[in-house]
């Protein structure tokens, strides 16, 4: 998931407790090992061995693809799968803090999710020549959505799924109260701005409090609009949304991160909660 993961269970069984564990981190092994752009036997991988040619798709993975159709309609094309060739303009990865907006015009050009050939009918994709898939914006939270589904069709105790600070509920909260969550300051990565109760359903949050870039002195956040290459400019430094689940949750957080200046006002239209920074 390339970031920190956890599940916390509340029982007095240890046997409970280390099967949740260990379905949980089997579950997200499955998901990144299927779904990775970094892994050669990858679902993407394959799609981009074909060079061009059809490949057919299983249910899961046409799935995620028509979610992530559905998120370049809602945004008008700023959140788009195909963007993560874009990488080679800006790295937030790996220790690595690099920017080549020079780049940005010549990647763009293989940026669009208009020019793939999808068919959801028959679950063929058409990937052209030279453009990548990249589910990285949608992975994380469909890997807690998966873990809390099964926790909650297999144990009768509460669970907290929290995979780098997008989070679900399952079950009654602890003792009859509320897990408590942080939001961390986006000056002071790990120190928390505000604390919520979370009872039920999932929270998420988008923002530059880990993965930024500094450019003459101006800083840039890593959620890059698919359509211009940059970073949405006057928006807030984080948005954490709460919603049924941690998919809905991760993409109204991501989608009024892109809105920049709009988020607000983008929020308040889809009548979701949410807390801006």
């Amino acid at each position: 998931m390339g970031c920190p993961c956890e599940v916390l269970v509340e029982t007095d069984a240890a046997a409970v407790a280390r099967c949740v564990a260990g379905s949980a981190m089997a579950e997200a092994r499955r998901i990144d090992q299927k779904f990775s752009r970094y892994q050669k036997g990858s679902v993407i991988h394959a799609i981009h061995e074909r060079h061009g040619g059809a490949f057919r798709v299983d249910e899961e993975t046409a799935r995620l693809l028509d979610y992530g159709a559905a998120l370049w309609r809602i945004s008008d094309g700023a959140f788009d799968l195909t963007s993560g060739v874009l990488r080679h303009a800006w790295s937030f990865d790996n220790g690595r803090v690099e920017g080549h907006p020079e780049r940005i015009p010549s990647l763009l050009a293989r940026v669009g999710w208009r020019r793939v050939g999808w068919n959801p009918r028959t679950r063929e994709i058409v990937l052209p020549e030279g453009m990548e898939l990249d589910l990285g914006g949608i992975g994380k939270e469909y890997a807690v959505d998966r873990v809390a589904d099964w926790a909650a069709a297999n144990v009768d105790c509460p669970v907290l799924v929290n995979f780098g600070g997008d989070l679900r509920a399952v079950g009654p909260p602890p003792a009859g109260g509320a897990w408590r969550v942080g939001i961390d300051s986006p000056g002071a990565a790990g120190r928390a701005i505000k604390r919520l109760e979370l009872k039920s359903g999932a929270l998420a949050t988008s923002g530059d409090a880990a993965r930024f870039i500094e450019i003459d002195g101006k800083r840039y956040g890593h959620i890059l609009d698919a359509r211009t290459g940059w970073p949405p400019k006057g928006g807030p430094r984080s948005v954490t949304v709460a919603a049924e689940t941690c998919s809905q949750a991760g993409s109204y957080s991501t989608l009024a991160m892109l809105s920049g200046a709009d988020a607000r006002s983008f929020l308040k239209a889809e009548n979701v909660k949410h807390w801006l920074v």
